[in-house]
């Protein structure tokens, strides 16, 4: 090899020795602290001489291997591969069994050729975590078998391995070459992009608050990509909250591919599972689905041919996978492992089984993480790092579960009824309008319930597979999920119990200060750009997202101008809880006299369906003649198509939304398809217990409960709305704000710096 590789052991037999069939099959497995601590109580049972997580590493030609093997002990010259399972082995496919006997062989070659060793004894060590009982299975290896097994395995790789050092030298090559596509940046757009370059070159994180329509997705590809073979990142993520960003991300690239059909760049766009499915219907293993069928023994030549096309956005992935006869979903998973930008979901990192963070610490990467609207981000994190449990698909298995798991069911059940009894929600209510309850402090007895619960259905499954059913499984991970977070849980997070009716209650982890689980994965990533067009104040991402110290906040100067959009405010108009009757005729008039002055397509926004539906009727009762549309409860996909369809060009008419919903922000109406926009709302959460909750551990943590709970979070909201309106350079239009407490310096000053704001009255 003309290049160094280095691989890991666990990497190298991952590519040579599975093979066979993709099996998905529910089959209970130790988590990863389970697995962590069954190779402690192993290594434990062990001699003083005994040596766990022993280095090891060694080279073929031009790769490196390296890894640390389990444990070895000199005395017995036995060396270890300790894995941890639930149930009977007999149950544990061949190619799973084929891969551990390939990790302790490369693992016994290395060892033989650093210690000179002539033979040594391998064994395999399987801790059955319910009963603690070890299964030893051993065979005697000589140096000299172990060294053709390694020279065979590396052999296997060698091609690949050249391939991508190769790969890597030509994509950095063409990078430190790599031309903006245009002829000029759009203004603010080169500002951005050196901000990120500086980021990437300093490995610090940025918050960029920059405005819609200068080029935010190519004014931070561009220039992270600039910076990728000069920082040596191997990888760079561009991550985003919705579908609409991945698109906008892919669109970047294909542009920057087109204008250097040279650079050997290779772009994944990673899905969904349940989108990416070929076979929503069947089972996902090779029995029921011909695409997990041979899936180990296809994928060498569909990895091939997709690394050589390089571009794998969702519908050309598919089109390899398919023509290989492989799952595509599954040859994503793979690929995310060669790509060199990978566009994706942002719980692709930050959430607590993130595909790409695992990767990029198993494999050392050095990462380049991009976040499009990251403003939506602390919301995001809560809710990856909150669960709940429900009593009633609790009831539902418990009827229908084996009578084996019956004892560890009725306990929780118990457990469940002491909770509600404690909380004082015994008399049943009405479902129609829940009841609501803090916890002062974790249900310690009914967490301990849950735990057993799990443990007893997993090892049932363990020995009867063919009971498991899709709700108990939905059970099993309800109750996991909610017992692994109770595990950490503290001031960042808080338990409460909602009453639904007979026979439902909830019982909620919530978390609420997400810093205190972001804050590892913004240190695994080189460097990390946030950015939005609402990314202000800095110190309130920077607390609520536990960002490094030394992070950066930029502020992009606009392109635009105060002339381009009016902004009014209706000082003498309250939209508090207590004044929304009274607020809805000085409302509707306000939209009709702005209507009168200038028709054309316009939004108004509204902080619950309740007021706007209010607001709706009044409207077309007072104006019949102006044409009126609403966004509805729960409207399905195509609905709010047909809802955005109404703005087209040249056409007039007022879309009645609700704030922070489908059409406040992530939609794009240039020109006159959108005139203006009518926002009845300072957008504050509801002052509720949980909000109050809230508000009360931000302060005790920040001394910024109110602003941090209710003020800023509301007028995040009202900016992205009010962003709909001017989205080029060429826009004009108009924002109507109303209520009086957009008169508060507090407020004003959450509010673009490039808005001219004026008062109006009657």
């Amino acid at each position: 090899m003309s290049a160094t590789y280095r691989v890991a052991v666990r990497a190298l037999c991952d590519f040579t020795a599975r093979q066979g069939d993709l099996d998905h099959r529910f089959t209970p497995a130790p988590s990863a602290r389970e697995g962590m601590e069954g190779h402690t109580l192993v290594t434990s049972r062990r001699g003083e001489d005994y040596l766990a997580e022993l280095p090891l590493s060694g080279k073929f030609e031009g790769l490196i291997v390296t890894g640390r093997a389990d444990g070895f002990d000199p005395t017995a010259n036995r060396l270890e591969e300790i894995k941890t399972h639930r149930g009977s082995l007999e149950r544990m496919a061949d190619n799973q069994r084929a891969l551990h006997w390939a990790q302790v062989k490369v693992y016994g070659a290395l060892l033989c050729a650093e210690r000179a060793l002539e033979q040594v004894t391998l064994t395999l060590v399987y801790l059955d975590i319910a009963s603690g009982k070890e299964t030893l299975i051993s065979q005697e290896a000589t140096a000299d078998e172990l060294q053709a097994f390694f020279a065979e395995q590396c052999q296997r790789f060698l091609a690949w391995a050249e391939q991508e050092a190769g790969h890597r030298q030509d994509r950095d090559s063409g990078l430190q070459t790599l031309r903006f596509p245009h002829a000029a940046f759009r203004p603010g757009q080169r500002e951005l992009a050196e901000d990120v370059y500086k980021a990437a070159s300093t490995g610090r994180c940025l918050l960029a608050q920059a405005p819609t329509g200068i080029g935010k997705t190519m004014g931070t590809l561009f220039p992270m990509l600039s910076a990728m073979p000069r920082q040596q990142l191997d990888r760079i993520a561009f991550l985003t909250m919705k579908t609409p960003g991945r698109r906008l991300a892919l669109d970047a690239l294909a542009t920057l591919r087109t204008s250097d059909e040279t650079l050997p760049l290779r772009v994944l766009e990673l899905v969904a599972r349940e989108k990416a499915c070929e076979y929503p219907d069947r089972a996902c293993h090779g029995e029921s689905c011909p695409l997990a069928a041979g899936f180990y023994d296809r994928l060498p030549a569909a990895r091939q041919a997709a690394v050589d096309q390089g571009w794998l956005d969702r519908d050309a992935l598919r089109e390899v996978a398919l023509a290989h006869d492989v799952c595509p979903y599954y040859l994503g998973q793979e690929l995310a492992r060669w790509a060199d930008v990978i566009v994706g979901d942002v719980n692709h990192w930050f959430d607590s089984h993130a595909l790409l963070h695992g990767l990029a610490q198993a494999n050392d990467w050095r990462t380049g993480v991009l976040v499009d609207e990251a403003h939506n981000l602390i919301e995001r994190a809560r809710g990856m790092y909150s669960a709940e449990l429900d009593q009633q698909r609790f009831n539902r298995v418990r009827r229908a579960a084996p009578k084996a798991l019956s004892r560890p069911l009725g306990r929780l059940s118990r457990q469940w009824q002491a909770v509600i009894k404690e909380a004082g929600l015994e008399e049943e209510g009405d479902p129609r309008k829940p009841t609501y309850r803090l916890l002062t402090a974790l249900p310690d007895k009914l967490v301990t319930a849950a735990q057993q619960v799990g443990a007893a259905i997993t090892d049932h499954l363990g020995e009867h597979p063919e009971d498991a059913s899709l709700e108990l499984q939905e059970l099993l991970f309800e109750a996991l999920a909610f017992c692994r977070l109770a595990e950490r849980f503290g001031e960042h997070s808080l338990c409460d119990l909602t009453r639904y009716g007979r026979g439902r209650a909830v019982l909620g982890l919530r978390n609420l200060i997400p810093a205190d689980f972001l804050a590892a994965r913004f240190n695994a990533a080189h460097s990390v750009v946030l950015f939005s067009a609402t990314l202000n104040p800095a110190h309130y991402y920077r607390d609520l997202l536990g960002l490094p110290e030394n992070t950066v906040w930029r502020e992009v100067a606009s392109p635009f101008t105060a002339c381009q959009l009016e902004v009014r405010i209706r000082t003498d108009i309250s939209t508090r809880f207590r004044d929304r009757d009274a607020s809805i005729d000085p409302i509707v008039a306000t939209m009709a006299q702005q209507y009168q002055r200038k028709s054309g397509h316009y939004l108004a926004f509204f902080s619950s369906f309740a007021y706007l539906e209010a607001a709706l009727a009044r409207f077309r009762e007072a104006h019949p003649e102006v044409p009126v549309f609403s966004q509805t409860r729960g409207m399905p996909e195509a609905q709010r198509e047909e809802f955005l369809a109404r703005f087209a060009p040249v056409g007039e008419g007022i879309g009645f939304a609700v704030l922070g919903g489908a059409f406040a922000e992530g939609i794009d109406l240039p020109g006159d398809r959108l005139i203006g926009a009518f926002i009845a709302t300072l957008g504050l959460p509801p002052f509720n217990d949980f909000n109050e909750a809230l508000k009360a551990r931000l302060t005790a943590r920040f001394g910024q409960g109110d602003d941090y709970t209710y003020r800023i979070p509301g007028m995040i909201k009202v900016v992205q709305a009010a962003g709909r309106v001017i989205r080029s350079p060429e826009d004009q239009g108009v924002v109507v704000l109303m209520d009086d407490r957009f008169a508060q310096a507090s407020v004003r000053a959450l509010l673009p710096r490039w808005w001219t704001l004026g008062d109006i009255h009657p």
